[in-house]
């Protein structure tokens, strides 16, 4: 009898654990409550179905966001590659309201990476620019990011530049102008790197260069229009704070501890974390 007893209670022990390990304190007793979420979120948005290219390194680039959301503790974050979700309320394909998910209404900040063409109406783009600039989120976008919604104005001036070409994918020496900046105060005064080099047009007279290329190093192209070449910037829309980077197209550039960690610090000063001033400054002089 006490062997039998013995075994009936390391199965209710054994219940109890499956139910603790569910997030309950007991069988299931009607719905269950959301506690508050302890992090930031972060919702990583990469919708590349119209993109003239599909670029390898965007899953391993989402992965590395996650990653350093998870590893540093200051975000969860959730990986999405469809564009429903850039709404308050969400709907199914069938028009009907999604029952739950990601959303603007829970997230404190945008990771994007679209491209080109992305797939969102009239009423997503007023809540997206609302959120950021009326609701002041953050909002951080990579590379092929600045190909996007070209044919809307309003996303040029939220985001502070336009796609222009990308004259050069070699190596390139880098100017760091934010020596000041959370973003970008671990980068060296200058510092070479390999990758495919954006060039931007339309870059706002808002927003702070924090890096760009020295094209001086860099050998001639016809198709150079822009000879600051901005790389990254950060400014402010409306109440929310912004910031873009070029880097990094090549899949293994992710794996760069000092881009990575670039990233990680652009999220943490959109989410209002760290304090950083994205005022334009004067361009450095190169070494």
């Amino acid at each position: 009898m006490k062997r039998r007893g013995l075994v009936v209670a390391a199965g209710v022990l054994m219940c109890v654990s499956l139910f603790a390990i569910e997030g309950q304190q007991g069988p299931p007793r009607g719905p269950r409550v959301q506690a508050p979420r302890a992090r930031k979120v972060v919702l990583a948005w990469a919708d590349t179905r119209n993109g003239q290219a599909q670029h390898e390194f965007t899953s391993h680039a989402l992965s590395v966001i996650e990653r350093l959301g998870y590893e540093s503790g200051a975000f969860d974050t959730f990986i999405r590659t469809d564009s429903n979700i850039i709404a308050r309320q969400p709907k199914k394909t069938t028009g009907e309201p999604a029952s739950g998910g990601p959303n603007l209404a829970m997230a404190d900040a945008i990771f994007f990476l679209g491209h080109r063409d992305v797939p969102i109406d009239d009423e997503q783009k007023k809540e997206l620019l609302a959120y950021v600039r009326d609701e002041g989120k953050g909002f951080v976008a990579a590379h092929t990011a600045l190909t996007a919604f070209d044919n809307w104005p309003e996303f040029g001036e939220l985001l502070g530049g336009r796609y222009d070409g990308h004259p050069w994918h070699a190596p390139g020496t880098v100017i760091n102008d934010g020596a000041d900046f959370p973003v970008t105060r671990h980068f060296p005064p200058t510092f070479t790197i390999s990758d495919e080099f954006y060039q931007a047009r339309a870059v706002s007279p808002n927003a702070r260069v924090l890096l760009r290329l020295d094209v001086a190093k860099m050998p001639p192209h016809n198709e150079l229009r822009n000879k600051d070449f901005p790389l990254a910037w950060a400014k402010t829309y409306g109440k929310g704070r912004v910031f873009y980077s070029s880097f990094a197209h090549d899949a293994a550039t992710w794996d760069n501890r000092d881009i990575a960690l670039m990233y990680l610090e652009a999220i943490k000063w959109v989410l209002g974390m760290t304090e950083g001033d994205a005022a334009p400054r004067p361009a450095r002089s190169a070494p």
